[in-house]
């Protein structure tokens, strides 16, 4: 299960030390589980809460762990823009509150700032594309986008559709994603390089 480990500032594959699981009363969807978990690396403790969703009579998939303690699950790395960071915000709380649509719509606001940011472009369609061909996302993260695009103009649009749990729980974590390879680890992966030139090669 993957968490954001609040002193590493990265996300892990936690370890689960224990944890409760609860239906709501009333509520149509499937369990949720309050996890106690460990970072495998600092063994800082953490806690966190997962959603399950069905996969079959009376078996259920876990979310990956939104985060409570330490610090909240509002963390996003500060390398992320604050245009950016704050749709990505909005989109948590709006899934929280299960307003699914609306998750899909800030998810679509985050991305499309990412893409003014980074090209000329005015659609998020066409900024994707371009950041694709140059370079700055592999096609792989311009499908999540795209698939993204079409849940935020579902969410967006009166066309009778609405976006599901399952969907704007997808989105949103596409959307993180994409943020996150953008804006910390390509960055990061950078600095790596730069580490193991040669010192007379170093700027």
């Amino acid at each position: 299960m993957l968490i954001d480990c609040s002193h590493c500032l990265s996300r892990v594959a936690a370890v689960e030390i224990g944890h409760h699981q609860w239906f709501e009363r009333g509520e149509p969807d499937g369990p949720q589980r309050i996890v106690l978990a460990s970072c495998p690396a600092c063994k800082n403790a953490l806690v966190g809460k997962q959603e399950g969703y069905s996969i079959g009579y009376n078996e259920y998939d876990w979310s990956n762990l939104m985060r409570l303690w330490p610090d909240g699950e509002d963390y996003l790395h500060p390398s992320i823009p604050h245009d950016v960071r704050s749709s990505l915000v909005e989109a948590k709380l709006c899934f929280q509150a299960k307003a699914y649509s609306a998750c899909a719509v800030m998810c679509g606001r985050a991305i499309e700032a990412m893409c003014v940011a980074h090209t000329s472009e005015k659609t998020l369609h066409k900024g994707l594309a371009a950041m694709r061909d140059s370079g700055i996302i592999d096609g792989r993260l311009f499908e999540w986008g795209d698939s993204l695009r079409q849940e935020r103009n579902i969410g967006a649009h009166a066309t009778g559709q609405s976006v599901s749990r399952d969907d704007s729980r997808d989105v949103l974590e596409f959307a993180t994603a994409i943020c996150e390879y953008v804006y910390v680890l390509a960055d990061r992966y950078q600095r790596y390089k730069s580490r193991k030139l040669p010192s007379a090669q170093k700027p």
